[in-house]
This record gives structure tokens, C-alpha cells and sequence, in this order.
């Protein structure tokens, strides 16, 4: 019974482990090379513009500033921004409520 119990936990650890890896994770990361502002700098920038709790990022090749950029979408609430930072001089390029579809 031990044992089992044991086993149990070593597997929770396991998968929360690997939760904890894939959250380190974000869409974009191959671009990284690329970025003057770190990812960590760009969610500080972000959350400056908008606090609240980040619930998605990626870092992507979109039209405007350099044509990198952070992309945040940040919950407070009910309301959800998304924020746009510029990777390779941490300006923000967008702020605003997500819409309906949000992409």
C-alpha cells in the first residue's frame, strides 16, 4: 500500500515538473536569437503597460516597429489586452482589449 502511494506522488511530482518545464516555453522562442530585449525584459515593459496577469506570449515577425515582436495577452479580470514590445527596442506597439477573436 506503501507503494503505492509512493508511486503516486513520484508521478505527480513528474508531471508537475514537466508542467513547470512546458510553461517556460513560448510560441516564437527560434526567433529569440534575434531579440535585443530579453523575454523577461519585454514582459516587465509589458506589464508596466498594462498589470494584470499574462496568460499567453509569443514572440513573432509581425508588420510594425522592427518587425519582431513580443506579443502579451494580459488578464485582469474580466478584460483581457494584448500588448505588443518591440524585440529589439522595447517600445510598446500595441495596448489594447482584445477583441471577440482574438488571434
Amino acid at each position: 500500500m506503501k507503494t503505492r502511494y509512493l508511486v503516486s506522488a513520484l508521478t505527480g511530482i513528474a508531471l508537475t515538473l514537466t508542467g513547470v518545464a512546458a510553461a517556460q516555453a513560448y510560441t516564437g522562442e527560434s526567433y529569440a536569437a534575434q531579440a535585443k530585449v530579453s523575454l523577461e525584459e519585454a514582459r516587465s515593459i509589458a506589464l508596466k503597460a498594462y498589470p494584470g496577469k499574462i496568460t499567453d506570449e509569443e514572440l513573432e515577425k509581425e508588420s510594425g516597429g522592427s518587425g519582431l515582436r513580443y506579443s502579451f495577452d494580459i488578464e485582469t479580470g474580466t478584460v483581457t489586452h494584448e500588448v505588443g514590445v518591440d524585440a529589439q527596442s522595447g517600445a510598446v506597439l500595441e495596448n489594447k482589449k482584445e477583441g471577440n477573436n482574438p488571434d
